[in-house]
């Protein structure tokens, strides 16, 4: 009878895990980016011009999903070279010594008809820590060109940037940073 049992329950397992799809990132129609107070009188816009996410997920309202994100610190873009420079140098991102970021999720939460509270895992100059981001989906549908179903999210959040070491406390510059992330997803 455990025999008959053990048999089932990996049957079983086997069968849910062969049913989760993997979605790709659109990197064309997808941006990964953050604001930041300036002098505590404006906002400095900037983004990631090369990152990737892959997302798996069996459930179609994604409350199963595992997203893991990488991110080049290299990529850094706030329309100003000399501002990039120094913020991928040691004073902030280090990117020499740190030259990824990473985020993976460990749970994802319902918190309304198309939203979800986020949590996982955020890895940037070398610091982990566990963050909680918003996630609205924006709807799903076909590509008519490519004919793969697509999923649209907006990803938002507030981080501290002492807590990952990233330069220190400064009037010039606030420590609070917004995330704001549009991603376009292809299922499989």
């Amino acid at each position: 009878m455990k025999k008959f049992f053990l048999i089932c329950g990996t049957a079983l397992l086997t069968a849910s895990a062969s049913f989760a799809q993997t979605w790709s990132l659109d990197k064309a129609h997808s941006k990964l980016g953050f604001s930041i107070t300036h002098m505590k009188i404006s906002e400095v816009d900037g983004l990631f011009k090369n990152f990737d996410v892959k997302v798996t997920s069996a459930k179609p309202d994604f409350t199963d999903a595992v997203i893991e994100l990488t991110a080049d610190i290299n990529s850094v873009n706030t329309d100003n070279d000399m501002r990039d420079n120094h913020i991928k140098g040691a004073d902030y991102f280090d990117a020499a010594k740190y030259p990824t970021m990473t985020f993976k999720s460990t749970s994802i939460k319902k918190t309304g008809a198309k939203t979800y509270a986020v949590t996982g895992n955020l890895t940037m100059h070398g610091v982990t820590k566990p963050v909680t981001l918003n996630a609205t989906l924006n709807g799903t549908g076909e590509n008519p060109m490519s004919k793969k179903t697509m999923a649209g999210f907006k990803v938002s959040g507030v981080i501290k940037r002492s807590d990952f070491g990233v330069g220190e406390e400064s009037a010039m510059l606030g420590n609070e940073v917004t995330l704001d992330s549009k991603l376009e997803l292809a299922k499989g």
